[in-house]
């Protein structure tokens, strides 16, 4: 009777279908590191701030989870806003982020986000960047200036178009931009009859949001309704999340105190209000930053149906 050591052992459905991602992972890894060299190069200091935090920025439609009385960070965006406060003018960090009920082919509740800051730009400076970053990370993947995604062919030369989004409301919508945002559906409308049609032969930059709708982003001066916040899509998937940054610490407070009024009336947990980034927030320079989810690029430069094609284990694999 043969040795039981010598008898050969089959793996796991599980452990099959996590070494299939041999490939797709390794240009992950080499997508990071890429973008940590596109970023060196252009003299951002990478940075590491605290995953657990005390407190976070109230938004509406963002949940946390909580950590003994604390949180886990929904994004870096308050630690790092207060590194430029300090003097640090250009930070981008790769991290892990978390939210709450968020779960789709498109949403993980731990997730990898890249955010980014830079002292001096505006909203548009941060766009042209945004572009240089995508095709960057597009030949590293090993495409040119076609991203070819799940039969969909998008051209990646420059420039990338831009449609307000009161424009977007006009030409795709069913309502108009005013009754949705008065009855509340502004993100029901955006999510099933907008999106689906933003990206598809290039990558597209949505802006001007209403100003409703940019709680941490300066507004125009020529047109206070509309906030200087801008979101990238390609194949209809929201890539990226950008402002010019708002810097009036009396002004973001109203504004916290509004959302933190909103998740009240609806049943949602409150945050402390966060009084050291209020209290830092006047020696911020003018600036921009963005928050691009890593997973949903590499899901895209990768041809992937899913985020779960792209990262080792998501959370049904645990």
């Amino acid at each position: 009777m043969p040795d039981a050591s010598s008898q050969i052992v089959e793996r796991s459905p599980a452990l099959c279908r996590l070494g299939a991602k041999n490939k797709i992972l390794g240009i992950r890894a080499r997508m990071l590191q890429t973008i940590r060299r596109f970023f060196i190069k252009n003299d951002f200091l990478e940075i590491e701030t605290p995953v657990r935090v005390p407190t976070l920025a109230p938004e509406f439609h963002i949940d946390a989870v909580t950590s003994e009385g604390w949180f886990l960070q929904t994004s870096p965006e308050l630690c790092m806003k207060r590194m430029l406060c300090a003097g640090y003018d250009r930070l981008f960090q790769i991290c892990r982020c978390f939210r709450k009920g968020e779960r789709g082919s498109r949403h993980l509740p731990e997730f990898t986000l890249l955010e980014w800051y830079a002292a001096g730009w505006d909203h548009l400076r941060l766009m042209d960047q945004c572009e240089d970053l995508v095709r960057v990370a597009a030949k590293e993947a090993g495409k040119g200036e076609v991203l070819i995604y799940q039969g969909q062919t998008i051209r990646l030369e420059k420039p990338w178009p831009k449609m307000t989004v009161t424009e977007a409301f006009e030409r795709f919508a069913s309502i108009s931009l005013k009754r949705a945002l008065s009855e509340g559906r502004f993100e029901e409308v955006l999510a099933f009859e907008i999106e689906p049609h933003l990206g598809f032969e290039k990558p597209i930059f949505l802006h001007r949001y209403p100003a409703s709708l940019g709680s941490l982003a300066r507004l125009d001066p020529k047109d206070p309704s509309v906030s200087l916040r801008f979101e990238l899509y390609i194949c209809g998937i929201e890539l990226c999340n950008g402002f010019f940054e708002l810097t009036d610490p009396v002004e973001q407070r109203r504004r916290f105190e509004a959302e933190m009024a909103q998740r009240l009336k609806a049943g949602k947990t409150a945050y402390p209000m966060p009084e050291k980034f209020l209290n830092d927030l006047k020696w911020m320079p003018e600036c921009a930053g963005n928050a691009l989810g890593f997973d949903r690029l590499v899901m895209l430069l990768t041809d992937a149906p899913s985020v779960d094609a792209v990262v080792a284990f998501y959370p049904e694999a645990l």
